[in-house]
């Protein structure tokens, strides 16, 4: 058994030193710290000993205490189980704790990732004497009534099929041995383990053009995000970035959801907890925790696992992605976790750099981001998969300018700014239009076409000639609603009935954009989810409108005659329509009629 004693105690990081020497010390390797046993990692190693970073709360512990060096590195349990799972920030699940200790984790507390006393059913896809590479699908096990677990070769191990089970097993039982080239035999199981911070290996990157549908307006039409991308929610305090991450959740049609509540406060971690049991897949019609991973570690767990927590839900969703499903992983937030950082290198003692934070923190970012992406994985049967990554940002005072803002901005390819005064009006979501942008709306184009392609019916197929034209009108509204802001600094000083008509129209148009289409009310039952289909049309409606409206301006219409018009108030009610593209369409009509009605009666062409 290797060993060590503890020399020094800095909060969450230890000093050891050794009186003999241990041979093949290595960074990230798992310990056991005092006579509790504490799970620690090492982050420091040195001549005289090492340096770790534990897991759990130090007090009470002595200098002189022994601490074990195990051989391992931190690694995550993958295996059917994983799915309505509660764990902390190093996998440890909470329910199998709370019945036997109670609501309080105690120090030195082992519970294993998966279950090891529940079988599942196993059903092979494979035969004797077949030979299997890294990656391929043994068999499959249905973890939950939406998905369906894969059994994978594990990466680096490859051979002949020898053996191979059918039935009902434990995660940790044998399901199937390969003969390797060697002529030694390797066993396989249901369940593998892989080093967290470590990305698993894929077979290629492919192009980040499939669009990841949410339903939510502002970023399926202005803002995408594509399936595989990376995106950051930057907003003070208040400006709604738990309830646009929940939205995300709840309506992104991604197969597998990965939640961290990465050093949030208890309350938001235990409001999740216990409303996603009772919500409902609006995709299938099971309870949405059936597709779901909660990592929970909350604001008072010691930081340096909510440090491991991030790194714990990446290596969840790569494995979900190898089986061939598109995962959507949710960090709430990555600020808590860029300040675990700051007090872990702080107590390191190394040089700080901006703001307190460790000269590594846009390397530690970058590394994180990096492991999103569409792929071809490893294996056969050939399956594509995503990873797509959303990291909430809590910038103090509302400032972007700071470390953790800048840095991720670097490494995001989509950016939802938050504004505060968006929020306190009652305009949800705050996504600020002047600061947000995304790096993929020019690449889904196709995407989007080719998903409206096979469906059917009038409302459609205007749908699909709306996003035949869907970077001119998205262009459109941007344009539009930057003008109107400008415009609206001008008319508070000189009031808008001095404006020019051609401003007033998009003073008009822009608080119909705001209002008709940007504004979604997450708790009612219609405006929560906007289907593609229906937001295109509603934004192809209303720019449509302006552009008709501003030619027959400029052939001399009145704007008092334009600004009357009762479809305007029409044009922002349409988005709480339960008859969906029907009304909207009927409503497109209805518009042209009154322009012609007006270029008629001043004898103009519309």
């Amino acid at each position: 058994m290797r060993q060590a004693e503890i020399e020094r105690i800095t909060g969450s990081v230890i000093t050891t030193r050794v009186r003999d020497k241990i041979s093949n010390i290595f960074m990230g390797e798992v310990v056991e710290v005092g006579t509790e046993g504490l799970v620690g990692e090492i982050i420091r190693v040195g001549e005289q000993g090492f340096t770790i970073q534990v897991y759990e709360p130090t007090s009470g512990l002595k200098p002189g205490e022994p601490v074990i060096v195990t051989g391992k590195r931190l690694v995550a349990e993958l295996g059917p189980g994983l799915l309505m799972n509660v764990t902390d920030g190093i996998e440890r699940p909470l329910e199998p704790i709370w019945k036997d200790e109670g609501p309080f984790l105690k120090r030195g507390t082992k519970v294993n990732a998966l279950p090891r006393d529940k079988k599942w059913e196993f059903s092979p896809i494979v035969k004797k004497g077949q030979i299997a590479q890294q990656g391929d699908i043994l068999g499959e096990v249905q973890e939950t009534r939406m998905i369906l677990n894969k059994v994978m070769v594990p990466p680096g191990i490859s051979g002949r099929i020898v053996d191979i089970c059918q039935g009902a097993f434990k995660v940790d039982d044998v399901v199937a041995t390969l003969e390797k080239d060697d002529g030694g035999n390797v066993d396989i199981k249901m369940m593998q383990e892989w080093p967290v911070r470590i990305a698993r290996p894929i077979k290629t990157r492919l192009p980040l053009n499939q669009p990841l549908v949410t339903g939510q307006r502002v970023i399926d039409m202005l803002f995408p995000i594509a399936k595989g991308g990376t995106a950051s929610i930057p907003g003070g305090f208040g400006t709604g970035k738990t309830v646009t991450l929940h939205q995300l959740i709840k309506w992104s049609d991604a197969n597998v959801i990965i939640y961290i509540g990465c050093g949030e406060r208890g309350n938001e971690i235990c409001e999740v907890i216990t409303s996603f049991p009772k919500l409902i897949d609006p995709m299938t019609g099971f309870p949405l925790i059936e597709r779901t991973v909660i990592i929970a570690n909350t604001s008072n767990m010691p930081v340096s696992a909510r440090e491991a927590s991030i790194y714990m839900g990446i290596t969840i969703g790569e494995y979900y992605r190898d089986m061939g499903y598109n995962v959507a992983l949710m960090a709430d937030s990555t600020s808590r976790w860029a300040e675990a950082l700051r007090e872990i290198s702080g107590r390191l003692e190394e040089m700080p750099s901006e703001k307190g934070y460790p000269a590594y923190l846009s390397d530690r970012v970058a590394e994180f981001y990096e492991r999103a992406g569409r792929v071809e994985t490893l294996g056969n049967p050939l399956r594509e998969g995503s990873v797509t990554v959303v990291g909430a940002i809590s910038p103090p005072g509302g400032d972007f300018n700071e470390p953790v803002t800048i840095s991720t901005a670097r490494f995001t390819g989509v950016f939802w700014a938050l504004d505060t005064e968006l929020a306190y009006s009652r305009h949800f979501p705050a996504i600020d239009w002047m600061q947000s942008y995304s790096l993929y709306s020019s690449q889904i184009v196709s995407a989007w076409k080719s998903t409206l392609e096979a469906m059917e019916g009038q409302e459609l197929i205007k749908a699909r000639m709306a996003f035949a034209r869907y970077e001119e009108i998205r262009n459109s509204a941007l344009d539009l609603l930057t003008e109107s802001n400008e415009i609206e600094a001008i008319a508070r000083v000189i009031g808008e009935a001095s404006l020019p008509d051609d401003q007033r129209l998009k003073l008009q148009t822009a608080e119909i954009l705001r209002e008709g289409f940007l504004k979604q009310n997450a708790y009612d039952k219609v405006d929560s989810f906007c289907a593609p289909p229906k937001q295109m049309l509603l934004l192809s409606m209303i720019i449509d409108f302006h552009l008709k409206a501003e030619g027959l301006l400029r052939k001399h219409v009145p704007i008092e005659e334009l600004l009357e018009l009762p479809t305007l108030t029409a044009m922002k009610r349409m988005k709480e329509d339960t008859s969906q593209e029907t009304a909207i369409v009927r409503l497109s009509r209805q518009i042209d009629e009154d322009l012609e009605k007006l270029a008629r009666k001043y004898d103009v062409a519309l």
